[in-house]
């Protein structure tokens, strides 16, 4: 996001206010990354897309209580939120092969490269998969939302110390089982 460019809490002010270009701008911002959060956390690409559009419709329906912290953090909330109700409701089952998420395709690599990329990448959503499910969780919420530690341990309800713990045994784990691609 550039200078000139607003931020997310101003663009969802804005929403609020009845601009859907600022609106149109935040699912912009967010659709790649929340779906891909949701995709890992459900059990099909079905699942994936009924949660994301409850996201968003909860985005739109309660946007009153959002609270002038940070949007990313509000949003992945709610995402998190959304697929803990529905595991609990027994609907959601958490998926270990992620051979639905597919990556780009690399300009400027070899195709040997990009063979050996794409089967790495196979391999770690393979891993991330396997993880258990607290360190599954804060590792998606780090590296594909983005979200600080302290916004974590906000979310999960546990210490900072906690989150850094999780996330560590995660790295470990991912290195250990996939050194060769890393």
């Amino acid at each position: 996001m550039s200078d000139e460019e607003p931020s997310d809490e101003a663009l969802f002010r804005l929403f609020r206010k009845g601009d859907d270009r600022a609106f149109e701008t935040l699912y912009q911002r967010y659709r790649q990354t929340l779906y891909l959060f949701l995709l890992r956390s459900a059990s099909s690409a079905g699942d994936a897309d009924e949660l994301y559009q409850d996201v968003w419709s909860r985005i739109i329906t309660a946007g009153k209580q959002f609270d002038g912290g940070s949007f990313k953090a509000y949003a992945f909330r709610i995402a998190r939120n959304l697929i803990i109700d529905r595991h609990r409701r027994g609907s959601l089952t958490l998926v270990t092969d992620l051979a639905t998420v597919h990556e780009p395709v690399q300009p400027g690599k070899s195709m040997e490269e990009q063979l050996q990329d794409e089967e790495c990448s196979e391999r770690m959503k393979r891993q991330i998969g396997q993880l258990p499910a607290e360190q599954r969780e804060v590792f998606l919420l780090k590296e594909e939302a983005g979200l600080t530690l302290a916004q974590i341990a906000a979310m999960v309800d546990v210490g900072r110390e906690t989150v850094k713990s999780r996330m560590r045994y995660a790295l470990k784990q991912l290195r250990k089982l996939l050194e060769e691609c890393l």
